[in-house]
């Protein structure tokens, strides 16, 4: 079987040390983790890449949740029968299990941070919010947020250093 990976580029190197390791026989490409800025663009990004591999595989995984798109990455899937997508609202959910369901109804005000966010806050949430330019907004965006937990996504990845540094520049516990 021949397995097409279209993965949000927050989840790459997860997806393919899972491929790797069952064995399968596969392609993938990515779209840029950017896209959850503004998930209005991530439909049509996937679909890009759907259309760019039509005919070319028995069936194709897309690594991607809702990630706040409304429902437009299932609309779009629905005409691609051989795309399936990894069930939930977004890899918290995924990567999280219980531990996320259980902290969401404890502290609704929970900011989430993968090791991929985590390693590229600096880059990737800082400047895309404003931040960098507009360090007032902070509180704007922030302040219904009350702490931090940090999501390891890979066994061999420690980044809790870097989330605990992205919890203090964002004022939360």
């Amino acid at each position: 079987m021949h397995i097409g990976i279209i993965a949000c580029g927050a989840i790459v190197r997860e997806l393919t040390h899972i491929a790797d390791n069952l064995g399968w026989n596969y392609e993938l490409t990515a779209v840029p983790a950017q896209l959850h800025n503004r998930p209005e663009r991530i439909a049509p990004a996937v679909e890009k890449k759907l259309d760019a591999w039509a005919g070319r595989f028995d069936v194709i995984l897309v690594g991607y949740a809702d990630c706040g798109s409304g429902g437009a990455i299932d609309a779009l899937l629905e005409r691609y029968p051989h795309a399936v997508r990894i069930p939930g609202p977004h890899c918290y959910e995924f990567y999280g299990g219980n531990i996320f369901l259980e902290q969401a109804d404890r502290e609704p005000g929970t900011f989430y941070l993968t090791d991929f966010l985590a390693r590229h806050f600096e880059g990737l949430v800082i400047p895309e919010l404003g931040l960098d330019r507009f360090p007032e907004l902070r509180d704007l965006y922030f302040g219904n947020y009350k702490e931090v937990l940090y999501l390891r996504q890979l066994p061999d990845q420690d980044e809790s250093a870097r989330a605990r540094y992205a919890a203090d520049r964002l004022g939360l516990d």
